[in-house]
């Protein structure tokens, strides 16, 4: 028996609910399938789940032709007194200003306002927008920036998107003589602000169809209630910026939003069906992200992420409403592609900080944590929202995660902490927030995701605090066990045309309407491969999927799909469950499932209760070997070099089970050093061994240049095609100099056998990357499942 003296505090593997197959009446699959022509059965399942009872309602869900959407009047005296103070402005030939937020929600309420005001008043003369730095400003009202608009003659601002609670700003706006209308959807004061008008869903009942109207949807309907008044044509021509808007922040798509997304998705995707779009921004970000804009998730997959980055990675979001409301083709494909970059660099940011957060997770008791809250001064602030919501659902607790980098925010005088949180398993994460108000300087969001900042040395009292709070209301087995949900329980013969078909119908899908996930019972893969995803360019990034055939009993031929985030080694041997989304792939043509998880077939319950891999011991990065007891030194393998291939992991995990010792991983992450930088060093180091006449080991040039022996070969091959002479005998190296290689310019890939050398150092960073912080968990998966293997092979024989 190997001894047991650690235990792990990674994140538990999720629970699997599978809802169970309900009995529909007769009448309403029948509403179902004169309406929609099809079978209907898996849509009636999925309908019946979510609500949809009585044959009634179930056209008016389908379609917006069959939904009668709801006046904006019904937002009572607030909408009237800001209809007639924009009509007032009007008159008078105000100057009016906008002000937005910098995520897609905010950007979209901008380009709406900033569109459908500017029929009214002239752009950049009496109309302009400002929206706050992402990177040095916080979400809503600021001072200096309303301070910067009294000053230029502006008198109106509408805000959108943000403003509910800035109740000192708007105190402040009023000592300067600016009137505010204020559109929103976050939480309201205790009391109403002085301010012209307050157009927010949050005032109306929780189950008015307007409830859950996001931050563009209400600006959407100001200005549809002001060209009501006005009586000009309804400004249908907005929509698709609603519906970018709407399922980019994540509301819940029932009532109005999901018939302005509707309304919204249709016209979205005549963008790439006409010779001159109507917004050839949109039409190129589409063109980029190989979208049609047909579907939801070209916004949620597409074009969200690409407007969100502008501001996470530039700051300014302004450049975002020029995107989507300019009709300067040249200048839209300029910044579109600018958008596509810097999406890209916001994947790479959010790997490398969700690398960090994991690791130190490593080093905390979990098992006493309810909410995470890590805090770090060189997180990029613009990303943290992305990796809470990661991290949330990857442990099962609400995140916070913050930056402390020293600067001052408002009239704040003390440094303060900025950062994001992302709530899970149904926690108002903004009602535990507010709890701690005394602790903030300032906050705001809903239930599922917040922004905050405090005094960086507040920010260990109000870890605890809200560690504490959450102890007191729930039990951490509810918080800590994240829970996997199946809708449907189907065979890989029933994926394809005719499935979607009836999934797509209950489009668009987001919360209180999610996409249905797919369970796969007794299933295989075959055809397991990695491949880095590419950009627009072509180039290589990395951002790794895992490319596979699914298969099962009912199938004489595979069913394709993606494992997002997952290397190959990943994907269990033999017969497993999977969870999956099904999905059309518009640039290959195909129907895919998308796998979400998957645990093997022999144990129903291997996802509550896997069995421990007790000999398998996780201290990477922590640069501690020592034993918590004393086990003597020949039942021990230390593992202090990181891995870069599965295979490598898995021969150290065969050692230890044939050899019945602990493994014990001790290594760290290896530096990232730039790969032109060793690159350099190896020429260097050849030019060296040259000139003095010595030979040099395989090993001592690995640990030198931090790489592996495939990668090193790469490197010695691009030294031959520069000039030099490489001998070997056995592990020895010998390198002989060629004064032509003085005229070579080593800072430069200048031939393919260099660009190869170079590409594989980064593979190979990434690949160890990837081994430093792939959760404990995973590992001994792959541990039990060799583990089951040999005891399989030993039985047999």
């Amino acid at each position: 028996m190997l001894a047991t003296h650690f235990e792990s505090e990674m994140p538990k593997i999720s629970r699997w609910q599978i809802k169970p197959v309900a009995e529909i009446p007769a009448e309403f699959t029948q509403t179902l399938q004169q309406l929609t022509g099809c079978a209907g059965h898996y849509a009636a399942q999925l309908l019946w789940q979510r609500g949809i009872h009585h044959p009634a309602e179930v056209a008016g869900f389908l379609s917006p032709d069959a939904y009668k959407p709801t006046s904006p009047s019904e937002f009572g005296q607030e909408m009237e007194w800001a209809i007639a103070r924009l009509q007032q402005a009007a008159l008078a030939d105000e100057k009016v200003a906008i002000w937005g937020d910098f995520d897609a929600d905010g950007i979209t309420a901008t380009a709406v306002l900033w569109e459908g005001l500017g029929q009214i008043f002239s752009q950049n003369q009496q109309l302009t927008y400002y929206i706050p730095n992402r990177l040095l400003e916080s979400h809503g009202l600021a001072i200096a920036g309303m301070q910067a608009l009294a000053d230029a003659g502006y008198r109106l601002i509408i805000t959108c998107d943000t403003g509910s609670t800035n109740l000192e700003e708007i105190k402040c706006a009023q000592g300067l003589g600016l009137d505010l209308i204020i559109t929103d959807h976050h939480t309201l004061a205790a009391e109403r602000p002085a301010v012209t008008a307050l157009i927010n869903p949050r005032s109306l009942p929780v189950n008015h169809p307007l409830a859950t109207l996001s931050g563009v949807a209400v600006a959407y309907k100001l200005v549809e209630a002001l060209y009501q008044r006005r009586q000009l044509n309804p400004p249908e021509h907005l929509l698709d910026l609603v519906a970018i808007g709407l399922i980019a922040d994540l509301v819940e798509l029932t009532g109005d939003c999901r018939y302005l997304a509707q309304r919204g998705i249709a016209r979205l995707q005549q963008n790439l069906t006409t010779e001159q779009p109507a917004r050839p921004g949109v039409a190129r970000l589409l063109e980029l992200c190989r979208k049609s804009g047909d579907r939801p998730t070209d916004i949620s997959f597409g074009l969200g992420p690409r407007i969100n980055a502008i501001s996470r990675i530039y700051g300014d979001a302004r450049i975002g409403v020029e995107l989507l409301t300019s009709r300067k083709v040249e200048r839209c494909y300029q910044l579109a592609e600018a958008a596509e970059l810097a999406n890209t660099r916001r994947k790479a940011l959010q790997r490398d900080v969700v690398r960090q957060v994991r690791n130190r997770l490593d080093r905390i008791d979990l098992s006493t944590t309810q909410v995470i809250v890590l805090s770090d001064p060189q997180w990029a602030i613009g990303i943290l929202g992305l990796v809470a919501a990661q991290i949330a659902q990857e442990y099962g607790r609400p995140t916070i995660l913050l930056n402390t980098q020293e600067g001052e925010e408002g009239n704040s005088t003390q440094p303060l902490a900025r950062g994001s949180a992302r709530s899970v398993n149904q926690i108002d994460l903004y009602q535990l927030v507010k709890e701690q108000e005394h602790l903030l300087y300032r906050f705001g969001g809903h239930p599922y995701a917040a922004g905050l900042s405090l005094p960086v040395e507040n920010v260990p009292m109000f870890a605890e605090a809200i560690n504490r709070q959450l102890r007191q209301q729930f039990d951490i087995g509810t918080v800590s066990s994240p829970t996997q949900q199946a809708d449907l329980t189907v065979t890989v013969a029933e994926l394809g045309k005719e499935l979607f078909r009836e999934l797509k119908l209950l489009e668009p899908y987001g919360i209180g309407n999610p996409t249905p996930r797919l369970l796969i019972r007794q299933g295989w893969f075959r055809q397991v491969r990695n491949r880095n995803i590419q950009d627009w360019r072509g180039r290589k990034v990395r951002y790794i999927k895992t490319e596979f055939e699914l298969w099962d009993d009912s199938v004489n031929k595979g069913f394709p799909g993606v494992w997002w985030e997952h290397y190959s080694d990943e994907v269990p041997e033999g017969r497993c469950d999977a969870i999956v989304e099904l999905d059309f792939n518009t640039y290959e043509k195909r129907y895919e499932t998308r796998l979400i998880t998957v645990q093997p077939s022999e144990s129903a319950e291997m996802a509550i209760a896997l069995p421990s891999v007790n000999w398998l011991l996780d201290k990477r990065g922590t640069g501690d070997d020592s034993l918590s007891d004393s086990l003597p030194p020949t039942k021990v393998l230390y593992m202090n070099h990181c891995p870069s291939t599965w295979n490598t992991l898995k021969t150290w995990f065969q050692q230890a089970i044939e050899e019945q010792k602990t493994l014990i991983m001790t290594y760290c992450c290896p530096s990232q050093r730039p790969a032109s930088e060793i690159w350099q060093s190896l020429v260097g180091i050849a030019k060296y061994l040259s000139r003095i006449g010595q030979t040099v080991t395989r090993t001592q040039l690995t640990e030198k240049l931090e790489i592996g022996n495939q990668t090193l070969e790469r490197g010695l091959d691009s030294l031959k095609s520069l000039g030099f002479a490489v001998e070997t005998e056995q592990e020895t190296l010998s390198i002989t100099w060629n004064p032509e290689i003085e005229q070579v310019d080593s800072d430069t890939a200048s031939n393919p056998e260099t660009e190869q050398f170079l590409a594989a150092i980064r593979e190979e960073q990434f690949r160890r990357q990837y081994f430093c912080s792939v959760p404990l968990s995973t590992l001994q998966l792959v541990a039990h499942q060799m583990m089951q293997t040999q005891t399989g092979q030993a039985t047999s024989s």
